[in-house]
This record gives structure tokens, C-alpha cells and sequence, in this order.
């Protein structure tokens, strides 16, 4: 005898929401569960909102993070903004940490990625060569390099020191070092080499 198993359409609906990330097999499972206990309204609700941001939603056209299709996104367009500072991250999802601290002012540059040839990932395909000319169109501009203190992000910020040397910008690094709250006894020999490198006088 077969064993009972949910309708196929179900199933196709499980599917496809365990490819997205963190939704793992009993999680896909719970959320169509759900939304099928729910009824049609949220169902709609999802299925209308997914269609909006999918279709509506764009790469703002001067840094790469997200906008409405074909605009420049908020950052880009605020022009009480210092526009003489570049703040350059690996991904758009990395602009929005940065922006939640409420300190920085700047305007952002999204690289797309990082160099990492083992991923076949080289310095062509990331937005190098737009950096490269905004930095161009703001002599004396400051560069501050937000990427990832991981090996593919110290190659990346490096490639990136090496291009900038020759253009009239000064190019910084984000300080890196002990979390708040963190003793001595969890950090690791990179962390606290970092944080000694980035003391600053009180």
C-alpha cells in the first residue's frame, strides 16, 4: 500500500520554499502548513508583495544597492549627504548594518562580491571600474574599504589600496577589534592584532 503523503501540489509548494535560505525541510513543511490553515488572504498578500519587489525593485544605477528600477536610491539622491566619501562593501545586504549605526553620512559604492579565484570570482567581475570613476569625478575624496576581514576580503581590499594609490583619494580601512562586551579570553589572535593596530588615544 502507498504510503499517504500530501497532495502534490503541496509538496511542489514545500519545494520551493525549502530553496530558500535558512528554511530548512520541517520549516518549508511548517509554512505551507500554514499558509494553508490561514486561507487564501495571506497567500495573496505574499504572492502580491513577492511580485511588486521582484518586478518593482532594482540596483541603483551609481552604487549598486537596491532602488526602485532605473532611480538612484535614496543614499545616491540625498544631497545633504557628504558626497566626497565612499563607503565600499561587498554586498548591497551590507549597506543597511552600516546605515542602522546612525553615524556615517556618506554615500556607498556596492562591489558586488569579492575576489575569490578558487570561486572563479575575479576582479572583472565586480564593479571595480565604476568605483574607479566615481572616485575620478571627486578629487580629494576619502575611500573607506567595508569589506570582510576573511581572506577573500583582505585580497579585495588590497587589490582595491593598489588601483586607488595612484588617484587623488585617501583611501581608509574600517578598524577592526573586540566586540563590545567581549573579554580578552574569547578573542582571537587575528581580532586582538586588529584591535591593537586600530587603538586610538582617549
Amino acid at each position: 500500500m502507498k504510503p499517504l503523503d500530501y497532495p502534490s501540489a503541496v509538496l511542489e509548494l514545500i519545494a520551493a520554499l525549502k530553496r530558500m535560505p535558512g528554511v530548512g525541510s520541517r520549516g518549508a513543511e511548517r509554512l505551507a502548513l500554514w499558509f494553508l490553515q490561514h486561507g487564501r488572504s495571506d497567500a495573496d498578500r505574499l504572492a502580491s508583495a513577492l511580485t511588486a519587489a521582484t518586478g518593482g525593485v532594482g540596483i541603483c544605477p551609481e552604487c549598486g544597492f537596491f532602488s526602485e528600477s532605473g532611480q538612484s536610491c535614496a543614499a545616491c539622491a540625498d544631497m545633504t549627504r557628504q558626497r566626497g566619501v565612499f563607503c565600499v562593501v561587498e554586498q548591497p545586504t551590507d549597506v543597511l548594518p552600516i546605515e542602522r549605526c546612525g553615524t556615517y553620512r556618506g554615500l556607498y559604492h556596492c562591489l558586488g562580491g569579492k575576489i575569490s579565484p578558487l570561486d572563479g570570482i575575479v576582479p572583472e567581475d565586480l564593479a571595480v571600474e565604476s568605483l574607479l570613476a566615481r572616485v575620478r569625478r571627486q578629487p580629494g575624496c576619502e575611500v573607506i574599504l567595508a569589506v570582510g576581514s576573511d581572506v577573500e576580503g583582505e585580497v579585495t581590499a588590497l587589490y582595491l589600496a593598489e588601483h586607488l594609490a595612484s588617484l587623488d583619494c585617501t583611501v581608509t580601512r574600517l578598524a577592526q577589534g573586540m566586540p563590545a562586551g567581549a573579554g580578552l579570553g574569547h578573542a582571537d589572535r587575528i581580532t586582538l592584532t586588529r584591535a591593537l593596530e586600530g587603538r586610538r588615544s582617549l
